[in-house]
């Protein structure tokens, strides 16, 4: 088979998935799954074969698999649509088809879809349409699991089906148009469990944060259009007209039009990938099941946002070269994502739901590949969100393993007051759960950079060499700050969940997942060790030669003019030695002996609940609108003036009926027409009646008649 034609294939499997499910085997949980596994490896075996035939071009920069076929007339021309696999998107690509696969299979193993307070395949839970309290006094209503156990796949298979079309487009409206069906299918899934108020809540708040960034997005690529005529890859990032674009004014802060359209396109990716300032959708997010928290945070969703933006670092980076200035544009992108790096990351020392804790850190290493984009750093930028996605994927499953264990342990204490997911009602579990806890492990060691053998310290490093090195010194301390936190907060999550001893009796009879979940685990585990070392720079002490850097080079062809490889420098690297290694061995130091939150000296309030953004926009955005729309528009607007004003019509036209008949009917009409109206109206109808048989041939010729007489009068008159 043709490459181009099995690249049109790849995102189809998901979504015929979906429909099959949806219309047929929703009534069966085997064969659900089934269908919907089976799409996933269609998907990943059509994406790895792909993969490889793109290593072997060698310059598949110039010479991508591209095909595009003609879809909406424009007047003489056409709006073309099509697929394009280059070296940035067969990376891409690589890794999106692996995680899903992976989560895909450990979604068989997690099952459950019911209600969440514990797995529904045990006996002694409120049956199918109850009402239970929580331990916050919250009502939920118990949802069935069968049908919500293949509901779960067709969404997830949904949601592939998004990303896939994303990452093959080779434009930007069906980049858009799979980016909107993400929204969607996250919007389902955070939201999933349907009969709890906060994850409807939570459902919500995604939905409209994102939406703002997607409604700027649209912007841009409106402005886009208008501006070149077209939304192809390969047509916007020739130098002709991405001279244009950096030469033209925009009229708006003094932005060229290529900057105003980078900024535009990139508040859509500040609200997919949860960047300051709307972050605060993504750590709510964790209200649906753990499969959809790694689906958002690794394989698609927030991996999205950042490769809308690498893929339009062309346009981002118009005008600038090596040694120049950054743009205005990359000024802000660098800014957005230092900020955003350490912001989330002293938010996350703070927090004790196992699964919020690596929502900020999701939040945070984001932050350093948009920081990375902002500097120019290309290739360091695709590195760390794919090695990233890995180790972020494993973390997040073996989460959901963790959970899952403990929630067998709630089940068989019976004692449902015990959040399964509070790391302060963990501890020992590497003694009942040894897989999920050499996953997580190398995930967490991964995440915090530990050095030369994990892949998160290579793809970390080259983001904090290429700030150094190119001497942006505010965004380098900024991003070693975070990145010793970062350390810090996964070894204290590490140590809570794992080490010591059990702190509750619902942690002592927690015990291993099945095969389905920790197969993932293993695999994603590999990737997460072994990934990084296909980008171990070419100066490197010792290992810089050892193994070519494929990656760089590789990756790197996706521009016109190929990154230069940076000069080893000694700085950088004994930074991000010491900031992961000081971070895990004071993580391990302080929490080794911490038994309760109360002893926590990180809960502060202030980073405990999130710096109270939740407050503030709630204070400042939230209750406003609320009271424009309730109270200026229903009440002032819609009841007062528009109701108002519709019921004067009453009153009026009762006023005008008064006076037309008291003051023209009968003094006027009356009058002229005098006691003899009724007899000449009733002589009408009494001669009218006799002509009236329904038959449309009589009336033909009493019409003819009648006009013969009048035309005949009038001929008479006039003559």
């Amino acid at each position: 088979m043709a490459t181009e034609t099995l690249i049109w294939l790849i995102p189809l499997p998901p979504v015929l998935a979906f429909f099959l499910i949806v219309l047929f085997t929703n009534k069966n949980k085997a064969l659900s799954h089934s269908v919907a596994v089976g799409a996933a490896f269609l998907s990943w075996l059509g994406s790895m074969v792909v993969f490889v035939r793109a290593l072997g071009v060698e310059h598949l920069g110039k010479e991508p698999f591209a095909s595009s076929v003609n879809w909406l007339p424009t007047g003489d021309t056409w709006l073309k649509v099509g697929v394009l696999i280059d070296p940035l998107s067969a990376a891409v690509l690589f890794f999106v088809a692996w995680t899903v696969l992976m989560i895909f299979i450990y979604s068989v193993g997690y099952h459950n879809y019911g209600q969440p307070a514990g797995d529904h395949d045990h006996a002694g839970l409120p049956p199918h349409g109850a009402t239970v309290t929580d331990e916050h006094g919250h009502k939920h209503t118990v949802l069935s699991v069968e049908p919500m156990y293949s509901r779960f796949f067709a969404f997830i298979g949904l949601f592939a089906f998004g990303m896939y079309t994303l990452v093959v487009s080779d434009n930007l409206l069906t980049l858009f148009v799979g980016w909107e069906i993400m929204g969607l299918c996250s919007y389902l899934l955070i939201g999933f469990w349907y009969g709890k108020t906060s994850a409807r809540n939570a459902a919500v708040k995604a939905f409209m944060t994102t939406r703002i960034g997607d409604v700027f997005m649209l912007l841009g690529i409106s402005f886009l259009y208008y501006a070149t005529g077209t939304l192809t890859y390969r047509e916007i990032f020739t130098e002709e007209t991405l001279h244009v674009l950096a030469t033209v004014p925009s009229g708006v802060f003094g932005l060229s039009a290529a900057g105003l359209i980078a900024i535009l396109l990139f508040i859509g990716t500040i609200g997919k990938s949860a960047q300051f300032p709307l972050h605060v959708w993504l750590p709510d997010a964790m209200e649906g099941p753990t499969p959809v928290s790694a689906m958002i945070h690794a394989a698609t969703m927030v991996s999205a946002g950042v490769y809308a933006v690498i893929r339009m670092f062309p346009l981002l980076s118009a005008g600038w070269h090596e040694g120049a200035p950054l743009t205005s544009a990359m000024t802000v992108v660098a800014f957005i994502g230092a900020f955003t790096a350490i912001f989330a990351a002293t938010i996350a020392v703070a927090q004790n739901d196992i699964k919020r804790v690596l929502a900020y850190s999701t939040i945070s290493q984001l932050g350093f590949m948009i920081a990375a984009i902002g500097m120019g750093a290309y290739v360091a930028a695709v590195f760390h969100l794919i090695t990233h996605a890995f180790f972020k994927a494993l973390l997040f499953l073996g989460s959901g393993s963790v959970i899952h264990g403990m929630e067998h342990g709630v089940l068989h204490t019976g004692n449902h007051k015990v959040d399964p997911q509070d790391m302060f009602n963990m501890g020992g579990l590497r003694k009942k759960m040894p897989i999920t806890f050499w996953t997580f492990l190398i995930g967490g060691f991964a995440l915090s950079g530990f050095p030369i053998i994990t892949a998160g310290f290579w793809s970390k490093d080259e983001i904090l060499a290429d700030a150094f090195v190119n001497g942006h010194l505010t965004i380098f301390i900024t991003l070693a700050i975070a990145a010793f936190m970062t350390a810090f907060y996964t070894m204290r999550q590490i140590t809570l969940t794992f080490l010591g001893e059990p702190r509750t009796k619902e942690a002592e009879h927690a015990h291993e997942t099945p095969w389905t979940m920790t197969a993932p685990l293993v695999i994603l585990s590999v990737f997460a060790i072994g990934y990084g070392w296909v980008g171990i720079p070419e100066h490197f002490p010792l290992l810089g030669g050892l193994v070519p850097n494929w990656f760089h080079e590789f990756v790197g062809g996706t521009l016109a003019e190929h990154p230069p490889v940076l000069e080893f420098n000694i700085v950088p690297l004994l930074t991000s030695l010491f900031v992961a290694l000081s971070g895990l061995f004071f993580g391990w130091l302080v929490y080794r002996n911490v038994q309760s939150a109360e002893q926590d000296k990180l809960q502060i309030p202030l980073l405990k609940n999130k710096y109270y953004f939740d407050e503030a926009y709630d204070f400042l955005i939230i209750q406003p609108l609320i009271w424009f729309s309730e109270v200026f528009v229903s009440k002032w607007m819609d009841k007062g003036f528009i109701d108002g004003i519709l019921h004067l019509f009453g009153p009026a036209t009762g006023g005008i009926g008064f006076a037309i008949r008291n003051y023209f009917d009968v003094p006027v009409v009356n009058q002229f027409l005098g006691d003899g109206s009724a007899d000449v109206t009733y002589w009408i109808g009494k001669n009218l009646r006799p002509i009236q048989t329904g038959r449309i041939q009589q009336y033909l010729l009493l019409s003819i008649a009648v006009l013969f007489v009048v035309g005949g009068f009038i001929y008479l008159l006039l003559a």
